[in-house]
């Protein structure tokens, strides 16, 4: 089963020009995918028209059999979750607790369901030391991981992570890859808008490049982000990593400062 993009275009109500143009792409159970690209390439509506938030204008999305088009949001969001960039845009209650068990009991799970999933959910985004707080009273990084908590009590096949890693520091980026590992060993898709092309690297198997409204290049990482012509046209830059490698003249595809230390020694 998977989310299948079959040619897809959108446009905004009232505009002429396109958001995306002719967008295929196909996102299966498991895996760890990254779509990179400049602001405008198209990446954060693609995303939104899996989660059918957007319709496509053209085309159609296939999420496990299901045409979004034939589906409420609501309807797609037990099977696709997303977690907005601004965690504000998300939280409406002022419980961390409620917040976490809304949707749940919105789909009137039994209790004991309620409270396995709102724990897990907890420990698993480390955020228990806060759920006393008004969510609007913790602080911002970590605020993002309460919306995380939600979608992972929901427990989607799919999760959309929309630039994750902004304003997070070692400890935020550290509990992103503990939430990551978490989900795949469920068999959910991890699916992430990043412009951090180290937590890209460090975290994510395939890689898909967006530009000019259009997918131009999607792979295994160790390819797409040694593809330097793509990069350009997109406007992203390898990891740092990659960067010193082709530098010093280091021929092997390196990705990681770890990957580097060793080619260097």
């Amino acid at each position: 089963m998977a989310i299948e993009v079959k040619n897809i275009t959108f446009s905004y109500p009232g505009s002429l020009a396109t958001a995306v143009e002719n967008v295929s792409m196909t996102i299966e159970k498991g895996e760890r995918v990254a779509i990179i690209g400049q602001n405008g390439a198209g990446k954060s509506t693609t995303v939104k028209l899996m989660n059918n938030i957007y319709k496509p204008s053209k085309g159609t999305i296939l999420v496990d059999g299901i045409d979004t088009k034939e589906r409420t949001t609501a309807q797609i969001a037990p099977h696709v979750g997303y977690v907005f960039q601004n965690p504000n845009d998300q939280i409406f209650n002022d419980d961390v607790v409620k917040e976490i068990e809304y949707v749940l009991r919105y789909r009137k799970l039994p209790e004991e369901e309620i409270r396995k999933r709102r724990e897990e959910a907890i420990d698993v985004t480390g955020i228990r030391p806060y759920i006393e707080m008004h969510p609007f009273d913790i602080p911002l990084p970590i605020r993002k991981f309460l919306t995380i908590a939600v979608v992972v009590a929901v427990s989607p096949d799919y999760v959309i992570l929309d630039e994750p890693t902004a304003g997070q520091g070692l400890w935020g980026c550290a509990q992103l890859k503990t939430v990551m590992d978490y989900l795949q060993q469920k068999g959910k898709a991890v699916l992430t808008i990043s412009h951090d092309m180290e937590y890209v690297a460090e975290n994510f198997d395939r890689v898909i490049v967006m530009a000019h409204k259009n997918v131009i290049a999607d792979g295994e990482k160790r390819d797409i982000l040694y593809r330097m012509d793509t990069l350009r046209e997109a406007h992203v830059k390898p990891p740092l990593s990659a960067q010193i490698a082709q530098a010093v003249g280091i021929r092997d595809k390196i990705l990681n400062l770890k990957e580097l230390s060793a080619a260097i020694l």
